[in-house]
């Protein structure tokens, strides 16, 4: 979220972040404004439904409008799928697909009245093959990359433009744990032709391109920014 952040503002946007860690947002904003554009944090659950009407409010009463969604908020869950419970499952598909489909809702219902927009979420290649030890999360992207496509035939004539980017494995926070096991890294840098993890700057490309007029004739998209890895 950071490295897209921060490749949107060096394009030219002002950035609202949103998380939970006001002191992490707090950071990134500074460093935003420090580019010289305008930036917002926002400490938002967005497993509660209502705070994100309350959040999109907060974003078009600070700036007048909103452009742009990138819908970046993900979780994972590593366990057999014998193993899985209830309340595992539904914190994965929570987060990952019930939370981005209303944050895309209400970020629609702006972008309507506006005739434009550009919604971004963010998929996986696990969303397009599977994997195994995360069926929720191979499940929960795989509903991105579905649900991107049907908003998008819903809202193109709204002027709505719904695309995904779909990563492999990226150095970040969230995986870092799984990532610190030798066999673990060594077995995903394996099956990875470019023999190596990305980087969270290489979403940058595919971010600002998306975001951008040059996309402008692309809707219901995956791009896939895997080293390689659904071309085996």
């Amino acid at each position: 979220g950071r490295a897209i952040a921060f490749a949107l503002a060096d394009a030219g946007a002002d950035i609202v972040i949103v998380g939970r860690d006001e002191q992490k947002n707090q950071q990134v904003v500074s460093e935003i404004q420090g580019k010289g554009r305008r930036a917002l944090s926002l400490s938002t659950d967005l497993l509660d439904i209502a705070a994100i009407g309350d959040m999109v409010g907060k974003v078009v009463e600070e700036f007048g409008k909103l452009d742009i969604l990138v819908n970046n908020a993900g979780v994972s869950h590593t366990q057999s799928a014998l193993e899985i419970s209830e309340k595992d499952w539904d914190k994965v598909m929570d987060l990952n697909v019930k939370s981005l489909f209303f944050c895309c809702q209400a970020a629609g219902r702006v972008m309507k009245e506006q005739g434009f927009g550009k919604i971004i979420n963010l998929a996986s290649v696990a969303g397009a093959v599977g994997d195994l030890g995360i069926s929720p999360y191979t499940a929960s992207k795989a509903a991105v990359i579905n649900l991107t496509k049907s908003l998008a035939l819903e809202w193109v004539r709204l002027g709505i433009q719904v695309n995904a980017i779909g990563p492999a494995y990226i150095e970040t926070d969230m995986n870092s744990e799984a990532l610190s096991n030798p066999k673990v890294r060594g077995k995903i840098i394996g099956k990875t032709p470019m023999q190596r993890l990305g980087e969270p700057d290489e979403l940058a490309g595919a971010v600002i391109l998306l975001a951008s007029e040059s996309s402008s004739y692309i809707t219901g998209q995956t791009i896939f920014v895997d080293g390689g890895w659904l071309a085996q």
